[in-house]
C-alpha cells in the first residue's frame, strides 16, 4: 500500500452528542473537552496510519471558529496531513450539525504531532 492509500485509509470520522454535562456557563462545549475529542480523534488516526504504539508530542494552533452549543451533533475529522520518518502530523476538524436541521458548520480546527514508539518508548520509523 502507497503512503497516499495508507492516508486515505486511516480518515478518521466520529460522531458525538454535545449534552450539557459537557457545556461551560455558556451552554456551549467546554474548550478541554472539544481538544480531549479531538486528541482522541488524532490519536486512533495516526494509530490506523502507522499501525504502531503512538503518542501525542504536540498540539499546534487550534482555531475555536464557531462555538458548539449542547443539543447539536459534532462530527471529529482526523486526517494525516505530514509523514516524516518517526513522527506524522494529523489535523483534526469539528463539525456541528443541528439535530433537527441539515445545517453544518465547521467549529474547530487544530493540527496534532504524534510519534511512533517502540516497546520502550524509544521513537521508531513509521515507514
Amino acid at each position: 500500500m502507497t503512503t497516499e492509500e495508507r492516508i486515505e485509509a486511516s480518515e478518521t470520522r466520529i460522531f458525538k452528542a454535545v449534552f450539557p454535562n459537557t457545556t461551560n456557563h455558556y451552554d456551549t462545549l467546554f474548550g478541554g473537552t472539544a481538544m480531549q475529542l479531538m486528541d482522541e480523534a488524532a490519536f486512533i488516526t495516526a494509530t490506523r496510519f502507522a499501525r504502531k504504539r503512538v503518542v501525542t508530542v504536540s498540539s499546534d494552533k487550534i482555531d475555536f471558529k464557531k462555538p458548539i452549543p449542547a443539543g447539536t451533533i459534532v462530527e471529529l475529522v482526523g486526517k494525516v496531513i505530514h509523514v516524516g520518518k518517526t513522527s506524522m502530523k494529523v489535523n483534526v476538524e469539528i463539525y456541528t450539525e443541528q439535530m433537527y436541521c441539515y445545517e453544518r458548520e465547521r467549529a474547530i480546527v487544530g493540527d496534532f504531532t504524534f510519534v511512533a514508539i517502540d516497546e520502550y518508548k524509544k521513537p521508531i520509523q513509521i515507514l
